[in-house]
């Protein structure tokens, strides 16, 4: 599910692509990236009030990885200038990272996981400041579940689309049309959404939650792919399906996929449930993130094919030295989980802005919602 982290390095990862952000040239910018001496001064410059004890320079065909250790443990500087875990000491803050985002924000997280683990791990924790690196509809989960609390989020754009891929007016139609219908409302969507539903539901308690339910009609929202698979679990009930999906999930290649198998026939493929059935059907395990994560460690295998987004990465290698990950050739990539960096985190620490604000009455509703999805 997530663990606490301890970081005594920093992992940032640069795109040999042109990145603006790092040198004004393409040219500059590839001399950069093929000089060790200068990124290391580099390094060594800006992140001097870390204590900079050594970098390491390592490369592959896309990036070149830089890992900066320093003298204090857990002592990262966003390129900003400002010294995050002075920061989080000073505002009383924890940081929270999804396993979406960048290496180099989980790298400095305190804790990591799904969005509904992290929210309920802020609610144990003292400290009153809680910093999510995620998208909207998982900041609004630690409000409701720690509503004392000031939530944070480092970018105030970070969405995810199909958190809003359901509306009202056709939740209650479909009300009228079935008698005996509950609204299965799956954990990555709006407050409102899921004050609209008669359960909350994640990935991974999807099916065993929908076997629970006296209801025979069963409307699941907002993730169509979701919903077929926990259906093909549950043939009992009758499902009404919505047209929601995650665009990162719904673009994995079926043809990526096999020409992967075929380069590694002894892999395991695992793959999250937002994938489209014809991914699913190839699969040796679905799951959640979490759940695939898990998987890697009961696995005899030594090599995975990951269906799912590229920043799992971090914890899997992490985790599971030893065993060796490989992705479909266009790699599953959230833009909006990459949004959150180093800078924005300080900054937010720094000034107290993007902080999460929810009506009270709806915020009433919503903990319902989630105070059932805690029972099962």
């Amino acid at each position: 599910m997530g663990q606490k982290v301890n970081p005594n390095g920093l992992r940032l990862g640069i795109n040999k692509d042109w990145d603006s952000k790092w040198y004004a040239n393409k040219k500059d910018y590839a001399k950069f990236l093929n000089n060790d001496i200068k990124i290391r001064e580099y390094f060594a410059k800006n992140l001097k009030d870390a204590a900079v004890s050594k970098v390491q320079v390592e490369r592959n065909s896309k990036r070149t990885e830089i890992v900066v250790h320093t003298a204090k443990p857990g002592v990262i500087i966003g390129r900003g200038g400002e010294a995050i875990e002075k920061l989080k000491k000073e505002k009383n803050a924890v940081i929270l990272a999804h396993y979406y985002v960048r290496p180099e924000v989980q790298e400095i997280a305190d804790y990591i996981g799904d969005s509904f683990y992290l929210s309920k791990v802020a609610v144990e924790l003292e400290e009153q400041t809680i910093v999510f690196c995620g998208v909207s509809f998982m900041g609004e989960s630690a409000k409701v579940l720690n509503p004392q609390k000031t939530v944070l989020m480092p970018d105030a754009k970070a969405d995810c689309a199909m958190a809003h891929m359901a509306d009202e007016e056709t939740i209650r139609a479909m009300r009228k049309k079935y008698d005996d219908l509950a609204v299965v409302c799956y954990i990555n969507s709006t407050a409102e959404l899921k004050r609209l539903s008669d359960v909350c539901v994640t990935s991974a308690n999807a099916v065993r939650i929908v076997k629970a339910l006296p209801n025979k009609d069963i409307f699941f929202i907002p993730d169509r792919n979701l919903a077929h698979f926990v259906a093909e679990q549950t043939p009992e009930k009758n499902f009404v399906y919505n047209e929601g999906y995650c665009p990162i999930h719904e673009t994995v290649k079926i043809e990526e996929l096999k020409q992967a198998k075929a380069e590694h026939p002894e892999a395991e493929v695992l793959t999250h449930p937002e994938c489209p059935k014809s991914l699913l059907d190839l699969s040796d395990y679905i799951g959640s993130t979490s759940g695939i994560i898990d998987r890697v460690g009961k696995s005899d295998a030594e090599e995975f094919i990951i269906c799912t987004e590229n920043g799992v990465r971090y914890e899997l290698e992490k985790r599971y030295p030893n065993k060796k990950f490989y992705f479909t050739k266009t790699e599953p990539v959230c833009e909006d989980m990459k949004m959150i960096t180093l800078e924005k985190i300080a900054h937010v620490l720094r000034t107290g802005e993007n902080e999460v604000q929810m009506d009270e009455a709806l915020r009433a509703e919503f903990e319902k919602q989630h105070e059932r999805l805690g029972d099962h």
